[in-house]
């Protein structure tokens, strides 16, 4: 950590910390970095940060405005969670196809693998998170209680799951001693405690004296460099962002992700935060969570014009053959689950076996489905065309 840099930091202070390190059988001494309280207001920004505030915020709106007008807006939300939770996972160094989120759907437990099994965590994070905030503020008990499920059945499923940690905890430090830690966090007791009580109040305030966009992304870097749990803390960070913006009504739907676009640019997320703690400059951090939110904004108003014709152009494919009932409802439903089976479809139709079973034959035999894999028994069958735009 470079020491130099943030001792100068002017909203924040370095805490001298010490411990033993069972890795390297060894104490350790070093400093850990205590973020001062949030602003209530941040004067000065400059005219481009404005700007970029402003299309912010007008492409999310287009964006809820988009999926407002669809009949079915849980469908695409989904999607949006499914993409969220593969991109958000891979910041963190898990990487899974898409096709093998999917497909978890209908496979055993015991069948899926540990990444798998990591990211569907977080699907299921994301939709109980999104259900929530409709009642709820964020709290430090929801994302306690959402961080014990995200880690469930990994090695970070501990006493301290679902507990704000009790140790100290070192970024980039891999298997070098800690003091070669590229970033130490708030240190755990009374710093990290009083630290997240601060927080919660902060990110729940509705004061218009700093825009929404801009306290999402004020409050995520304040999230982070507290780093309040041993694992799932970017994963969570990310996801409140999301919240904020629910509760403020300004998402009825969680269909902006904004993880696929950090995804792509790992490090500069990375080195804007820590110069935010170096510095003290909010602005060029401010600006990067907009252009997160325009970018994917405008992805996901693509995105749902490119299914909503793709489901169009089904229907009138399903028409011309004088298809009706079940066929017709897999068929709209493709656009939000692009893989199933017949035993999946006909629990969620409330249909015989038989009968999905003709349906699923005549959607092959159009070519909307086809069969994945070479399962015999139980057998997936996917859409390609709704997986393509759903990978992006």
């Amino acid at each position: 950590m470079d020491i130099s840099r943030l001792s100068q930091s002017p909203i924040g202070s370095l805490v001298p910390i010490n411990g033993f390190d069972p890795r390297t059988q060894s104490e350790y001494n070093t400093h850990a970095f205590l973020p001062a309280q949030l602003p209530k207001r941040l004067d000065n920004l400059s005219t481009p940060t404005h700007l970029a505030i402003a299309q912010a915020a007008s492409w999310i709106a287009r964006a809820d405005q988009a999926v407002n007008e669809l009949p079915n807006p849980e469908l695409l939300a989904r999607l949006a969670i499914l993409r969220e939770a593969r991109s958000t996972s891979a910041i963190e160094g898990t990487y899974v196809g898409m096709e093998e989120v999917l497909q978890a759907d209908f496979e055993d437990a015991s069948d899926i693998s540990s990444d798998v099994a990591e990211v569907r965590n977080y699907i299921q994070v994301a939709e109980i998170a999104t259900e929530a905030i409709k009642d709820r503020p964020v709290t430090v008990a929801l994302l306690e209680y959402l961080q014990g499920i995200l880690v469930s059945g990994t090695s970070s499923s501990t006493t301290q799951a679902g507990h704000v940690r009790t140790t100290d905890a070192f970024i980039g430090v891999q298997s070098a001693a800690v003091e070669a830690a590229r970033f130490v966090p708030c240190p755990h007791g009374h710093h990290l405690r009083d630290g997240l009580l601060d927080w919660e109040a902060w990110v729940n305030d509705a004061s218009p004296e700093m825009h929404l966009i801009a306290r999402m992304a004020v409050g995520h870097y304040q999230f982070e460099t507290l780093h309040p749990f041993n694992d799932g803390n970017g994963r969570l960070g990310r996801l409140v962002m999301l919240l904020q913006l629910m509760r403020a009504r300004e998402l009825a739907h969680p269909v902006v992700a904004l993880s696929p676009w950090l995804e792509v640019r790992r490090r500069d997320y990375q080195d804007l935060l820590f110069e935010v703690s170096a510095t003290g400059d909010f602005e060029p951090w401010i600006q990067f969570i907009c252009a997160a939110a325009t970018a994917q904004a405008k992805e996901a108003v693509d995105r749902i014009r490119t299914l909503v014709d793709l489901k169009k152009r089904m229907l009138g494919t399903l028409h011309q053959a004088k298809s009706t009932g079940v066929t017709l409802r897999i068929a709209e439903d493709l656009i939000g689950y692009p893989m199933l089976t017949i035993t999946w479809a006909s629990k969620r139709y409330n249909v015989t076996y038989q009968t999905v079973s003709n349906a699923v034959k005549k959607l092959v035999s159009l070519d909307l489905l086809r069969q994945y894999g070479d399962g015999k028994y139980d057998r997936v069958f996917i859409n390609d065309e709704a997986l393509r735009v759903l990978v992006g």
